[in-house]
């Protein structure tokens, strides 16, 4: 699933390419995409231009001239393709935008589970949805002190908290296995059970790591790329993540993986002890 940094990296290279083109047409060939009325949402988006996209956490927010908002979830398998031609189309290609300057914006999606929304713009945050999500990193409202007194609250695992979005929103399960590394924090640790120290090194680790792989332009494990087509370039620095059985980058032990919360968990059982 793209994660944060994978998400903002595609509202970069989209706000480069279709902020302020107009839609002229709307094919969409699986209805099952579109939250709403099918027909609604061709007739509001016919002839708006696309005047600014945002993101809220893992949603990316296109922004029309008329007062609309399209929030866009990828779930797990969606992306944005930008192509010349219709017929360089694949069959997993649900719904393409054609566009004023000639190119068409398409979404595709394998496993059908992204969605689309139009809602009023300026509403978009008060969706069921995106009102949930905690604060998310590189923010003012992300604060040593509001993940602490979030992470206080909970008695399950910390991996599961990071990937429940709530106390903090945008990682999901490669870079929580990350910042726990980098924090010394075992993945099963009870979310209020953690050190002030540990606290503190998490904080600073999320910030780091959603920098820096922003800055890589995401992470490539299996299919993520951007709207050009391009791979993340930030699983090269992957420390943990899908590298079980390998020696540890810090003290030389086996990594292992378990399941945390469902997930496939990557971490080191001498780096990150259980807290005693």
């Amino acid at each position: 699933m793209p994660e944060l940094p994978e998400v903002e990296t595609v509202r970069r290279g989209l706000t480069k390419s279709v902020v302020g083109q107009t839609i002229t047409e709307i094919e969409i060939r699986y209805f099952k995409i579109i939250v709403g009325n099918v027909q609604e949402f061709r007739d509001r988006l016919l002839g708006a231009t696309i005047t600014d996209i945002g993101r809220r956490a893992k949603y990316l927010l296109f922004h029309f001239d008329n007062g609309w908002t399209m929030v866009s979830h990828l779930r797990m398998e969606g992306r944005y393709q930008l192509r010349a031609e219709k017929s360089e189309f694949d069959k997993h290609v649900h719904v393409i935008f054609s566009l004023s300057n000639g190119q068409y914006l398409a979404y595709r999606d394998v496993r059908k589970f992204g969605k689309m929304q139009l809602v009023p713009r300026g509403s978009e945050l008060n969706l069921k949805s995106i009102a949930a999500l905690g604060p998310e990193p590189l923010t003012p409202e992300y604060t040593s002190e509001a993940l602490r007194a979030g992470l206080s609250e909970r008695r399950k695992s910390i991996k599961a908290t990071l990937l429940d979005q709530h106390v903090v929103s945008g990682l999901g399960n490669i870079y929580a296995d990350e910042v726990l590394w980098q924090s010394r924090i075992n993945p099963q640790e009870p979310a209020n059970n953690l050190s002030a120290t540990q606290l503190t090194t998490l904080y600073q680790a999320i910030n780091t790591e959603i920098k820096r792989a922003i800055d890589a332009g995401g992470t490539t494990v299996h299919s993520y790329v951007n709207a050009d087509g391009q791979k993340g370039t930030f699983q090269g620095q992957l420390q943990v993540y899908q590298h079980t059985g390998e020696a540890c980058p810090r003290c030389g032990n086996s990594i292992a993986k378990i399941k945390v919360a469902g997930r496939g968990t990557h971490y080191c059982p001498v780096c990150q002890p259980l807290n005693s």
